[in-house]
């Protein structure tokens, strides 16, 4: 009865542990095609210089606050954190969106 306790109890710390790393990954796995989006705006023409530096001034904000998150934090973000950063990040990407699409070009 122990030897299921204790490895029920470790199976929770694993699915916890891989979810806090899941929600990691999608943050930076978000930044990182957002920055691509950016990139090839950039390319493409899509995306003017005032427009490319408004979207990157943007991005750092957002980064340098997760990162003051994390260090209050103890290297963690909070749930509410989270959701914090996901719903900037979708304003991000709508912005992305709306900068590429305006029909002004470079």
């Amino acid at each position: 009865m122990k030897r299921f306790v204790v490895s029920l109890m470790s199976a929770g710390l694993m699915v916890t542990a891989s979810g806090v790393l899941q929600a990691d990954e999608l943050i930076h796995a978000r930044k990182e095609n957002q920055q691509d989006r950016i990139a090839q705006g950039v390319k493409s023409g899509s995306l003017t210089a005032g427009e490319t530096a408004n979207l990157e001034h943007k991005e750092a904000r957002l980064n340098r606050e997760i990162r003051h998150d994390r260090a209050v934090n103890g290297g963690n973000l909070t749930n509410n954190e989270k959701a914090q950063v996901n719903r900037q990040q979708n304003r991000l990407s709508r912005n992305i969106y709306r900068d590429k699409h305006n029909g002004v070009h470079q």
